[in-house]
């Protein structure tokens, strides 16, 4: 469904004012500390930070999409997912002011479909810098000024980590029955030495796969340094 001209324009202007605004900074000590003990208080004022914070950094990244260069802005691919980030900022916008449980379960419901709507941006901003790649620069050789989109992109995608950790550690604070050592999507036990495994036997899987035959892989360190 199209909006009208004039919707359109005032979601415009509404995420230019919310993507000139600064952004909070949340550390994962922050976060861990602060998720530890999930009451309904704690929940409701977290919903209330994201209600406000949200915005902002949506608002960003969609202004971003608007402004690339070497035409990339206009790409089909890149347009989709500038329509994705104007959705969401809609839905948050537009969502009633959070002010009590049922607000607050309500707009945690919210925000968990504005994270399933974005699961695909990653490989489709990669779809759309490969339309630009391929209509503009046959040769191998890219031009000047293209680590341009380079720097948009990492800034693009670190921005969604922390766009996804702050919707997803919201979400995961509801679950019933979190495992042991487990505050949301924050594991404080984390070993390093399991993660180098897991990792390893991954990377051998597919050099199996594609080489059929794979390294042996010795992992050394203290079996029982743990951090969150």
């Amino acid at each position: 469904m199209m909006a009208s001209e004039p919707v359109a324009r005032a979601v415009a202007e509404e995420v230019g004012r919310w993507g000139s605004m600064k952004q909070t900074g949340v550390s994962l000590r922050y976060m861990m500390e602060f998720g530890s003990v999930p009451t309904d208080r704690n929940l409701l004022l977290s919903a209330q930070f994201l209600q406000k914070e949200l915005p902002i950094r949506i608002a960003r990244r969609a202004l971003e999409l608007e402004s690339l260069p070497f035409g990339l802005s206009a790409k089909p691919a890149i347009l989709k997912v500038r329509d994705w980030y104007l959705d969401s900022f809609r839905d948050i916008r537009y969502f009633p002011e959070v002010r009590n449980r049922d607000d607050e379960l309500a707009f945690t419901q919210m925000i968990k479909m504005i994270k399933v709507r974005h699961n695909n941006v990653v490989p489709t901003m990669a779809l759309g810098v490969q339309q630009l790649k391929n209509e503009q620069f046959s040769s191998r050789k890219l031009p000047p000024g293209f680590d341009e989109i380079h720097g948009f992109l990492d800034r693009f995608y670190m921005s969604r980590i922390g766009i996804r950790m702050l919707i997803g550690q919201h979400v995961a604070l509801h679950e019933p029955e979190p495992q042991p050592g487990v505050i949301g999507l924050i594991n404080t036990k984390l070993s390093p030495i399991q993660v180098a495994q897991i990792a390893s036997e991954d990377a051998r899987s597919i050099c199996m796969r594609e080489y059929g035959s794979a390294p042996d892989i010795n992992i050394y360190g203290d079996q029982n340094l743990t951090f969150p």
